[in-house]
């Protein structure tokens, strides 16, 4: 008799720390790795944006002063979608910065210069709330299910469509035919990345400019037939009436918009 499976073990939490300082990122960057923590890291607002698209976080270490955004500015886009716990650390020592930042979505506030082991064990404790938090990355249009962690859509099974009819004989009706599988629907880069923008400003418009700089770079904020095509498609594999979109509106002159 063969022994039984021994458990997979339980995966590390998986800090992010968004800081552009050299210094104090090693320093954390140490003191976590040492303590068992996986550890990714981001100089800029736009680069933890990405990362945390890209692998999310258990945890993420903010610091506000980022050479690119503000750092309430990358809380208040990460709170459209994730819910993973976030502790700025900072050297404003301001009420108005401390809520500000908490306001805007924030766990906690910690002030430089910190003392080492109070911070981690303030990030124990929002590790400790951040397992009951609810889910943020779940979305939804029409039949398909969005999930921006695991990066999968599904679309769920629906009728089959009606049987075309002999020549000369009235369509029929669709009831009572068995449904559809559920199917897997399958996203380029370019499209996941404008998706999850969408998605992550639910009822929001987001104009063109911002799109075509967050997923093509500056220089191409002209380019608007790069989002009219990209746009086409989305619509295309997920609103159920791709001419007449209910989730995915555009706002003429302006930009785009997931409406919920």
């Amino acid at each position: 008799m063969s022994p039984p499976a021994r458990p997979a073990a339980a995966r590390n939490p998986r800090i992010l720390i968004v800081e552009d300082e050299p210094a104090l990122l090693r320093a954390l960057q140490i003191n976590l790795r040492a303590r068992g923590y996986e550890v990714a890291a981001a100089p800029t607002g736009r680069e933890a944006l990405a990362e945390a698209t890209r692998q999310p976080p258990d945890a993420i270490l903010l610091d506000l002063g980022l050479p690119d955004l503000d750092g309430a500015e990358v809380i208040r886009e990460l709170r459209g979608w994730s819910a993973a716990p976030v502790i700025v650390i900072s050297g404003r020592a301001g009420s108005g910065d401390k809520m500000g930042a908490l306001d805007a979505g924030a766990d906690d506030y910690v002030i430089k210069p910190f003392n080492m082991a109070e911070l981690l064990a303030r990030l124990r404790a929002a590790l400790r709330h951040g397992d009951h938090a609810p889910d943020r990355a779940r979305f939804s249009i029409g039949r398909c299910e969005i999930d921006l962690t695991s990066h999968t859509i599904t679309r769920n099974a629906g009728p089959l469509p009606a049987a075309r009819p002999a020549a000369g004989q009235p369509a029929t009706p669709a009831a009572g035919q068995p449904a559809t599988p559920s199917e897997t629907v399958h996203l380029t880069p370019t499209e996941w990345r404008l998706l999850e923008i969408l998605l992550t400003s639910a009822g929001q418009l987001v104009s063109s400019d911002r799109l075509l700089t967050e997923v093509w770079g500056h220089g191409f904020e002209r380019s608007t037939h790069y989002l009219r095509f990209h746009m086409a498609r989305l619509r295309r594999k997920l609103e159920d009436d791709p001419p007449r979109p209910r989730y995915l509106l555009t706002e003429p002159g302006m930009g785009y918009r997931y409406q919920p």
